[in-house]
């Protein structure tokens, strides 16, 4: 596993175990037990992971879930530290880095933020920098529901269009929270909106994300 996934993975982990098992999350009807079901059958369970894309596959992915979230959480924070098994494709460094670093950062930002005692955390340059270069090439998939203009901008001027449109939201943020807000997390997001305040509303409840 590269550098960035690996760490985002054992932080989660770290995270999930100091919560506990039914603390709660960002993700909307999941506790951290359900988190950590998620990350597993995403990464060990192909045949059920294709559900998180194809509503065809839904069902069988809701019921495969259960059925993880069942057992030990311990188990389950096992089973996200030692990774994927090796014929997973997410077993590869680059698909590891491509696909798992924005996803452990989500979803350690879920459990982070859902706690009344949470703070924010201060990313290092480089990491900071990963997350905006995978925003830049996913920010029109991210944003393509959304219903006005949508400009992502950091605060030192460099810039992805998450949607074209008018009228046009620019929001302003260091990645890791533009990240969390191209991927549905709007209302946990420390970012700036600027624009028509009607048109800023609508940005912070549009179904951004994939």
């Amino acid at each position: 596993m590269s550098t960035h996934a690996k760490r985002e993975r054992l932080l989660l982990a770290d995270l999930l175990e100091s919560v506990g098992p039914d603390a709660p999350t960002l993700c909307e009807g999941w506790r951290t037990r359900d988190l950590a079901a998620h990350v597993v059958v995403r990464e060990r369970r192909a045949d059920a992971a294709g559900g998180l894309l194809f509503k065809p596959l839904a069902a069988r992915l809701e019921r495969v879930q259960e059925e993880f979230a069942a057992k030990p959480y311990e188990e389950l924070l096992g089973l996200i530290r030692s990774g994927p098994p090796r014929m997973s494709p997410f077993a590869l460094k680059q698909i590891d880095e491509a696909s798992n670093t924005v996803e452990f950062y989500i979803h350690t930002e879920d459990v982070r933020r859902a706690q009344p005692d949470w703070t924010a955390r201060e990313l290092d340059p480089v990491f900071a920098d990963a997350l905006w270069s995978r925003l830049e090439k996913m920010a029109k998939l991210l944003g393509r529901k959304s219903p006005v203009g949508l400009v992502l901008r950091r605060p030192d001027g460099r810039t992805a269009v998450a949607h074209r449109g008018a009228p046009v939201v620019t929001v302003v943020g260091e990645p890791g929270e533009l990240t969390l807000f191209a991927f549905g997390r709007q209302q946990a997001a420390d970012v700036e909106p600027t624009g028509d305040p009607e048109a800023v509303a609508g940005a912070r409840q549009a179904d951004l994300g994939i």
